[in-house]
């Protein structure tokens, strides 16, 4: 019994050393702070604490407190219970409500007496969302408060900093304090960065986490340790994520102070995203306008979903404009704008022989709807309209650069953009089913001739090609008739046209005219017949128009006389063919398998159709006198209107066509970057597709050999891609151009044909290497803000970049061409039917740039009409690229508008409108 007491006196001595130890502990850590740190205590207790009791039973317990297993007595008539001291641990009202983390790399000390914690050696404290790291750190447990400084080697060198993270904010310097309690700093030296603001101060002073006081400050948007230009201000205070304010601010270049300029104050905007705010203008000098300011205005965030920008532009003359822009965004959902603008124009002075006035307008929409948001539906908005005398006074263009949320500058005009046209469109499928529906709303205009044309509304309704033999369960191909298919496809469309200068809603509606379409396509797709796939159709066709156009020949007048009909009128029209297509191939192997050409290989495609169409049109044909020699040609009265006429006559066709697609294998040069074969060879396309396509109908009293269509596509050395096509006509014509009904290689002549139209399309791009395949693209995306960007701010933003390449260059490529030719020309019929006249295009355009050294880069871009043999749009520009400014230079020496710029200001995007601008535009008569 006596060892069992001895036994149960050593485990109650470990029990309450235990206890002892992990007292003196929490008192010491009462911010609950992690120490990693290892204790030796020898603590002795003596004399018997409780009194030996005979004839016990043992009974084990575990302590609430400690954990342990305390032994208890029971005597065999009455159970003795045993108390065991306990600790009630009290939190501090001033202690921190999260432990703290640290760690050194040398050395650390802890005072118990002066409830500190000294760190050496690459430490770091991490508590909450701070971390510091430092080469020394000092921890007052009872203040609270942290202490860091940086450390210097024997010859003076800086080895480490304090460093200072604390959300998204990073401060560096030579010594700080911070109150872990209060969140309070005190900083010297200190280097940080607000949003795109890297900042300095001598004394940084943080009252709260989001307000910065700094004395004897310098701010820029530059990288650089010495940045190349910097904001300097005595006294500052930064509030995140919204703005810096400043006493008397300065501007200095290289440490060299601007002393003429000194501001009172200065405002920052540190906001990230869209916020209020006022829109700077630009200074411009216009020879018809006079001085002027450009681009003044408002920017308002109604909401998160809606903002609105507001801006001005007055001249010296009189002239003024303005622009509104509202912009809507619920995401996932739609996104859209709206781009209203009108001015009064006074060119000039009044009395002068060249004064001239004008009010006008200009409205673009642009509207995009998620596919997510409604599966099924979708609807879209792009609306360009306005007066056509709009671009003609315009001194420049109202397209605004919105790419850092609201702000941007007005770029050059645009008065080339003679064709304006809208659409607007909503379009429905029913899943699971198989029809779908588009309503459309269009519009076109000419500036040059005023004329505006309407499409309201154009509605289109298909149905998928049904299978109505076909089970609903099929294994294998099926019966031969499971492959007949049905479709439908239905349209009607209204249409007006009206000149804007003299518009009236008598004029709309007198030029109003609708009219629908059917059309029932009936196919069979049979098994193939060895090499060949026969494919028969039926078609069925019918219009409905709202009015007849009769045209007679008038003896007094000597011309044709035109008369429309208004009312309800049909026409229909059916179709059957039967077409067969094959292919084949043929390749010519090399003998010499160590030469450059290994092989050719010639893919044909030949088809031939055989098709009737009854003669159901010859009741609304009428054979007219269209000259005075007595010509006639056959008229139809549905000419003009919305869906056209059925072709005239019965016919009997046979179709015919080929297609032709050639192609090589080459052996590689074993310098070559291009992907290679296993054994070393490349194919390359010769011919990507040349063919040829025309019809003989057997039917026809006279021309039943219809006109060859040619058409021809390569792509050369995958460089030079070329596009051509032509119409050849058998047929020979009169004096007057009109054709007679005799081939071309009649009476012993060789010919094809005539060549009624063409085109032709040459377009290559050359670019040397790039210096820097891995060059990082963070140097660039620092001083550019899209995070918030709709799909319509950065339509504009690509606009912007499109029409100030000079601002945008990439100078990793030393250099670059861009070339593109194309020739058209047709034959189109006098409106009096007095002959043909040839409409002939041909025109250059080009765009280049090179890299004089790795900062300064030029360019041009434009294009020559072979026709008047001049350059119609021309424009060069000078780039230089100064790290965190960019200067550019942008002429256009000549054209119907004329113009020099002159910018120079900072790539960051909070200082965009810092710039330093010179703009001179004159408009030639």
């Amino acid at each position: 019994m006596k060892n069992k007491h001895r036994k149960f006196k050593r485990n109650y001595i470990f029990t309450y050393t235990l206890l002892l130890l992990g007292t003196a502990i929490m008192q010491f850590g009462q911010a609950n702070i992690v120490y990693r740190l290892t204790f030796d205590y020898n603590l002795t207790l003596t004399g018997d604490t409780i009194p030996a009791i005979t004839d016990t039973l043992p009974i084990h317990r575990t302590d609430s407190l400690t954990g342990n297993i305390v032994p208890d007595s029971i005597k065999t008539d009455s159970i003795a219970k045993i108390k065991v001291d306990t600790f009630h641990v009290k939190m501090s009202k001033d202690s921190i409500d999260a432990p703290v983390q640290y760690e050194a790399k040398d050395s650390m000390v802890l005072d118990v007496s002066a409830k500190k914690l000294y760190l050496y050696g690459e430490t770091k404290v991490q508590y909450k969302d701070i971390d510091l790291k430092a080469p020394e750190i000092v921890f007052d447990q009872e203040t609270n408060i942290v202490k860091a400084k940086m450390q210097l080697d024997t010859a003076g060198k800086v080895i480490g900093q304090a460093s200072l993270v604390q959300g998204d904010i990073t401060t560096v310097s030579d010594s700080l304090e911070f109150n872990f309690k209060t969140q309070k700093g005190l900083t010297h030296s200190s280097y940080f960065q607000q949003s795109e603001l890297y900042n300095f101060a001598q004394v940084v002073k943080k009252v709260d986490a989001r307000t910065i006081y700094a004395y004897k400050g310098r701010f820029t948007t530059c990288n650089y340790d010495t940045p190349h230009f910097a904001f300097r201000s005595k006294k500052i205070k930064y509030i995140t994520q919204k703005m810096a304010v400043t006493g008397p601010v300065g501007v200095e270049f290289e440490n060299v102070p601007v002393l003429p300029v000194v501001l009172p104050f200065g405002l920052f905007p540190l906001q990230q995203g869209r916020h209020s705010g006022f829109l700077p203008p630009q200074f411009t000098v216009t020879d018809r306008l006079g001085l002027g300011l450009e681009g003044l205005g408002y920017y308002k965030v109604i909401s998160d979903n809606f903002d609105i920008t507001t801006r001005a532009d007055i001249y010296s003359y009189g002239s003024w404009r303005v622009n509104f822009t509202p912009t809507y965004r619920v995401r996932y959902r739609y996104n859209g704008s709206l781009n209203f603008s009108y001015q009064n124009t006074h060119q000039g002075f009044k009395g002068d022989a060249d004064y001239a006035k004008n009010k006008s307008f200009h409205i673009t929409w642009s509207h995009r709807m998620d596919s997510k948001a409604r599966p099924g539906v979708n609807f879209s908005a792009s609306v360009n309209a306005g007066s056509s005398s709009y671009t003609k006074f315009l001194p420049s263009n109202v397209i605004i650069d919105q790419s850092n949320g609201a702000g941007g500058s007005y770029s050059q005009p645009q008065s080339f953009a003679n064709q304006l046209s809208s659409s607007i469109s909503y379009q429905k499928s029913w899943i699971g089913k198989p029809y779908n529906l588009s309503i459309n709303l269009n519009h076109n205009q000419n500036n040059n001739t005023s004329v505006v044309n309407l499409n309201l509304p154009d509605i289109n309704f298909n149905v998928n090609t049904l299978y109505p033999f076909q089970p609903l369960e099929m294994a294998g191909s099926g019966k031969w008739y499971y492959k007949l298919g049905i479709g439908y496809t239905g349209s009607a469309r209204g249409m007006t046209s009206f000149v804007d200068t003299t518009f009236t809603f008598k004029q709309m509606i007198d030029t109003f005219q609708w009219g629908a379409q059917h059309n029932i396509p009936i196919s069979l797709a049979l098994p193939q017949l060895g090499a060949i796939q026969i494919s028969p159709g039926f078609g069925f066709q019918e219009r409905w128009y709202s009015q007849r156009l009769f045209r007679t020949w008038n003896d007094q007048t000597k011309k044709v006389d035109s008369t429309i009909s208004k009312g309800f009128y049909t026409a229909r029209d059916i179709s059957m063919s039967v077409s067969f297509s094959t292919a084949m191939y043929g390749t010519l192997n090399m003998k010499n398998k160590d030469a450059r050409i290994q092989a050719i290989r010639h893919v044909m495609r030949p088809q031939m159709s055989v098709g009737y169409k009854p003669d159901l049109s010859k009741t609304y044909y009428l054979n007219t006198q269209t000259d005075t020699s007595g010509r006639k040609r056959m008229l139809s009265q549905y000419d003009g209107g919305v869906y056209g006429s059925f072709g005239y006559g019965e016919s009997g066709s046979i179709g015919f066509g080929i297609d032709n697609f050639v192609e090589m294998k080459v052996r590689e040069k074993p310098d070559s970057t291009r992907e290679q074969e296993g054994d070393g060879l490349k194919k390359v396309k010769l011919i990507d597709g040349f063919g040829i396509s025309g019809s003989y109908n057997l039917l026809a009293d006279s021309f039943k050999l219809s006109t060859f269509s040619v058409y021809a596509r390569s792509t050369l050395f995958d460089k030079i891609n070329i596009t051509a096509s032509t119409a050849i006509d058998p047929y020979v014509v009169d004096t007057l151009g009109f054709r007679i009904n005799k081939y071309a290689w009649q009476d012993g002549k060789f010919s094809l044909g005539r060549i009624t139209n063409g085109s032709l399309s040459v377009s290559t791009s050359f670019k040397s290497k790039e210096k820097n395949k891995d060059k990082k693209e963070d140097d660039r995306q620092q001083y550019d803000n899209y995070d918030n960007l709709t799909a319509d701010e950065m339509d504009a933003q690509m606009d912007y970049i499109r029409r100030n390449p000079s601002e945008f260059v990439d100078f990793n490529i030393p250099w670059s061409v861009n070339l593109s030719y194309s020739l058209s020309f047709s034959k189109i019929l006098r409106r009096d039917y007095s002959g043909f006249d040839t409409r002939f295009t041909s025109s250059m355009q080009f765009n280049g740039d090179f890299s004089l050294t790795e900062k300064w880069k030029i360019g041009a871009n434009g294009y020559f009409d072979f026709q008047t043999l001049k350059i119609p749009s021309f424009s060069m520009f000078v780039s230089r690229d100064m790290h965190c400014w960019q200067m550019s230079i942008n002429v256009t020496p000549f054209g119907l508008w004329r113009s020099f710029n002159i910018s120079l200001n900072p790539k960051s995007g909070m200082l965009r409108d810092l710039r330093i601008n010179r703009t001179r535009t004159f408009r030639n008569n």
